[in-house]
């Protein structure tokens, strides 16, 4: 029995020999948008002991001013535990502060507080910093392509059937 189990894994895997998970485009995507995002993180983490979620939370309140925890949400493409988390976190460090919607009292609008402008101005500054850093690693023309791939996969996922007429495929 235990044999024939084996044979079969063999089977799978060798079944499977075209597939190359190191070459798939979306493995490659997410290992590198990872890897970027914890080189990032290591710098914010240091320096004000914040988290990734923090950090993001703090990154859309700060470019879109006044936001409810769903729109951190949706904007940062985080679940709302842990936007909740982090929301929790940042007001106990009192860097944000929560104000009922005068249209809707059941909603909640979280904004910075001076002290998290603050914070986030500096943290922009390292985003800056790290994004040069970046830019320098991948050169002109290498960034220039990275951002038109970008583009066109963020065009492709917001709209696949034009994605599909701009390949002059069926859509």
């Amino acid at each position: 029995m235990s044999r024939k189990l084996d044979e079969e894994a063999v089977q799978t895997v060798a079944g499977t020999a075209d597939f190359d998970l190191d070459a798939f485009l979306p493995y490659r995507l997410n290992r590198a948008a990872e890897a970027v995002s914890l080189r990032f993180a290591a710098h914010y983490k240091a320096r004000y002991a914040m988290t990734r979620p923090e950090w993001r939370t703090m990154a859309a309140l700060g470019s879109y001013g006044r936001m409810t925890a769903t729109a951190i949400g949706a904007n940062a493409t985080m679940h709302k535990t842990k936007v909740s988390r982090a929301v929790k976190s940042l007001e106990d460090r009192r860097w944000l502060k929560r104000s009922l919607d005068e249209s809707d009292r059941r909603v909640e609008n979280l904004e910075l507080t001076a002290a998290g402008l603050r914070i986030y101005r500096e943290m922009v500054d390292l985003a800056h910093a790290y994004e040069r850093e970046l830019a320098e690693f991948l050169g002109d023309a290498g960034l220039r392509q990275l951002e038109a791939g970008l583009d066109a996969v963020e065009v492709m996922m917001a709209n696949p059937q034009r994605a599909a007429r701009r390949r002059g495929g069926a859509g």
